[in-house]
């Protein structure tokens, strides 16, 4: 059975749990240690190389490759369906393949696909590079999530997740910065424009980061990292989740999914989680980027610089969210609080016609939709603490079938078109949302029952 665990006041914030002992508490700054940097650096290298298109767009690439049309959105698209079918045979992989040395494999290889973005001459080959960079990155995020749910409690993931989610907004902010810089600096350098250089910076930060994994990860206590831990750590951390009711062993097999899918929750979670997604697709579309270029005054590079504004206060949604969640509110009213403030932007974009100033406020708030990631995957560990192997499929999956409702209906409500105004899209997005609280609440209601 689950430890008990004692409600704290706002004002009791601590790192630790009172049931931790002294050794526990150095193994968890051990796990800290070793975990959560390299999470945020893989993290922020994926999304320097998941984002990097729509700041070469804007940068170039869309004249030197001659495109006219929605090609952006259908470069998106390929990318997303690549992300999806590349998750497929990590259903089995999780529990099979050591994730010190699954992570690292994973991030080397989109890095050389993101490097040989570099020297595209037209339309089929960039989405051929597209679709193999979403299909290398494909299981990095729910493997990480297994990572931490392998070695930390239930009320323990979300502020570790959202320092890791940071990533996200760090690395789409540093892509607008490359292609700031590379635009300035490198534009004719050997020949080469500057969003081509980009694309080779990208990869050259890239995949040393992967190399890095292999020697920091600490892998999972069924298959660990003694490299870096040893034994007596990994009998450590597996006795402390004992105790909260975790279980640290198991293999996934076809015959998990029949019990899968039987849970009502399960459907709950996909349900909240697509509702997630295409409450954020605003963020991937380029939307802020395309309507600072439209303005018509600024650079290649400014346009690129001013849109780091709106993932830079994303980092400050997500650490603020995901430690909300963990230590005051919980993760369902943390969700709120999230889309509360991605909805009031939201509305200032369908009506659209406003000062230009709200339409900067709206911006700023976009990346409030991405903050809720980690709270919520954080929720799905806790509620499948007990079987492992079902958790990594359920982890996987829910991110798979999500994912790819998000590889059409961008193609349907952001065409590339009717950008920057996207009349479908935000009215999409912002109902999208608003479904996702009612959602959100309706599956703590039903786990509140349950338990």
């Amino acid at each position: 059975m689950p430890a008990p665990t004692t409600k704290r006041k706002w004002y009791q914030i601590q790192w630790y749990a009172d049931t931790d002992t002294p050794e526990e508490r150095k193994f968890i700054i051990k796990l800290d240690a070793l975990i959560v940097p390299y999470a945020v650096l893989a993290y922020w290298v994926k999304y320097i190389d998941q984002s990097n298109l729509n700041n070469a767009y804007v940068a170039g690439l869309k004249e030197d490759l001659g495109f006219e049309g929605n090609e952006l959105v259908q470069l998106q698209t390929f990318y997303i369906i690549g992300a999806v079918t590349g998750q497929t045979p990590f259903f089995f992989l999780l529990t099979y393949i050591p994730l010190h040395w699954l992570i690292p494999f994973l991030d080397i290889a989109w890095g050389i696909f993101t490097l040989l973005q570099y020297r595209v001459t037209g339309y089929a080959e960039l989405a051929a590079y597209r679709f193999l960079v979403g299909w290398f990155e494909a299981a990095f995020f729910p493997a990480m999530h297994y990572l931490f749910g392998s070695w930390y409690r239930g009320d323990e993931i979300a502020r570790r997740g959202g320092v890791f989610y940071t990533g996200l907004s760090l690395g789409t902010l540093t892509a607008g910065l490359i292609q700031a810089g590379a635009s300035a600096r490198l534009d004719g350098v050997h020949g080469l424009k500057g969003w081509r250089w980009m694309y080779i910076i990208c990869a050259i930060i890239t995949i040393p980061i992967g190399i890095l994994g292999y020697f920091v990860l600490p892998g999972t206590p069924d298959q660990p990292n003694l490299r870096v831990l040893t034994k007596h750590d990994v009998q450590l951390g597996a006795s402390r989740l004992e105790r909260a009711g975790h279980e640290s062993h198991g293999k996934f097999k076809l015959s998990d999914l029949g019990s899968i899918f039987v849970k009502p929750q399960f459907w709950a979670i996909i349900l909240v989680d697509v509702l997630f997604w295409n409450a954020g697709v605003h963020t991937s579309s380029g939307s802020f980027l395309l309507w600072i270029k439209s303005l018509g005054r600024y650079s290649q590079a400014r346009i690129n610089e001013l849109g780091t504004i709106a993932p830079a206060l994303g980092i400050f949604y997500t650490l603020f969210i995901c430690f909300a969640s963990d230590l005051v509110l919980g993760p369902a009213w943390a969700i709120t609080v999230a889309h509360v403030w991605n909805i009031i932007g939201l509305v200032i974009l369908v009506i659209w016609n406003v000062p230009e100033s709200a339409t900067w406020f709206a911006f700023s708030t976009i990346y409030a939709s991405y903050a809720m990631s980690s709270v919520f995957h954080g929720w799905v560990n806790t509620q499948l603490r007990s079987f492992p192997s079902q958790r990594a499929f359920t982890l996987v999956l829910i991110n798979a079938i999500s994912q790819s409702s998000t590889a059409w209906t961008p193609l349907l409500v952001y065409p590339t078109v009717e950008a920057p105004r996207y009349p479908k899209g935000f009215a999409f997005t912002l109902g999208c949302a608003i479904a996702l609280i009612i959602a959100t609440h309706m599956l703590r209601l039903y786990l509140k029952r349950r338990e």
